[in-house]
């Protein structure tokens, strides 16, 4: 019926979004239970209404909403969700955003410009949302931007464990495809047992977006596989140009692991048209059939999803549950 009873008498409900129910009802299914049913649907106008078939009094709910497009009107929808579990006196609310909206809008580049990321947190919390719950944010200062508990999960372990497999053996170079992931290619070659690091050093013009202007390789990346690892992959075009001044720079192979398919057109025809044997992603985002390749494989985020909601609903450490990078 859509909740479980622990012993101490708290409740468990499980609420899905319409944006990607199939992650909520596999999430479900790892914790052995569904998501509750609802009544959720668009006026002619466009607003969105929603109505939860079952009392919600007393329990721990858990929001599962998978922000694809359009992101807008997903986000308003699972604010909707958060507001009527409030109304309905749920006694406590996580909203479980695999996938964080706006989190590249996290500071001011220049005047006149929002801060969106935080605008995100304060919305939730507007709406009554005591927890978040999220899987590799763009930068980890938006934890910060919530006045609550934000759980925030890596999905490292979860896509290393398909590269050590698949790749075993084989000399291999994690890569940052800029300076501002160095810090997390560092975790993937401690996690990678040591492998060297390199990355990929890149300016920008900040008056047109996704547009790099120059880049070099540093570090030894000559006739090893070259681990491109990144938060997510947009349009492509990062990834893309690091993979050609890798091959240029001697890789025997270049692959990319990252955690949120956005593949924003034409992200899908570059990936397919380029020189990187395989891109390894988490269901964090769907991938509908028509961005499905060969060379993309998605791994499922669900079991370490379950797993953290598990610990907040036991009142357990997620902290220590995920080798204390949360």
């Amino acid at each position: 019926m859509g909740s479980i009873v622990a012993e101490n008498r708290k409740t468990m409900m499980l609420f899905s979004g319409r944006a990607f129910p199939e992650l909520a009802e596999e999430i479900g299914g790892v914790l052995g239970i569904a998501p509750t049913p609802a009544d959720a649907y668009d006026f002619a106008s466009g607003e969105i209404f929603v109505r939860f078939k079952e009392s919600v009094r007393g329990s721990d709910a858990f929001v599962v909403q998978s922000m694809v497009q359009p992101v807008n009107k997903w986000l308003v929808e699972a604010l909707i969700m958060v507001d009527a579990l409030k109304r309905g006196s749920a006694k406590r609310i996580t909203v479980v955003l695999p996938f964080y909206p706006y989190a590249r809008q996290d500071k001011k580049h220049r005047g006149r410009e929002p801060i969106s990321a935080r605008l995100v947190a304060d919305l939730f919390a507007t709406a009554g949302a005591d927890r978040i719950l999220t899987v590799d944010l763009h930068t980890a200062q938006i934890q910060g931007f919530f006045d609550g508990p934000v759980d925030h999960l890596f999905a490292m372990d979860t896509l290393a464990s398909y590269v050590e497999s698949r790749y075993a053996g084989r000399p291999m170079t994690v890569v940052a495809p800029d300076s501002g992931r160095v810090r997390v290619a560092e975790r993937w070659t401690d996690r990678l047992g040591g492998c060297p690091l390199a990355f990929i050093h890149k300016t920008r013009d900040p008056l047109k977006p996704n547009h790099v202007v120059a880049n070099r390789v540093v570090g030894d990346v000559e006739d090893r596989i070259c681990l491109v690892v990144d938060d997510m992959i947009d349009t492509g075009s990062t990834i893309l140009r690091a993979a050609d001044i890798l091959h240029e720079s001697g890789a025997a192979e270049v692959i990319v692991a990252a955690t949120h398919a956005v593949l924003s057109d034409p992200a899908t025809e570059r990936l397919k048209n380029s020189r990187i044997t395989e891109v390894v992603v988490t269901n964090t985002l769907p991938l509908p059939p028509e961005k499905r390749l060969d060379k993309i494989t998605q791994l499922s985020i669900a079991p370490l999803l379950a797993r953290a909601i598990r610990e907040v609903f036991d009142d357990g450490s997620v902290t220590t549950l995920f080798g204390g990078l949360s």
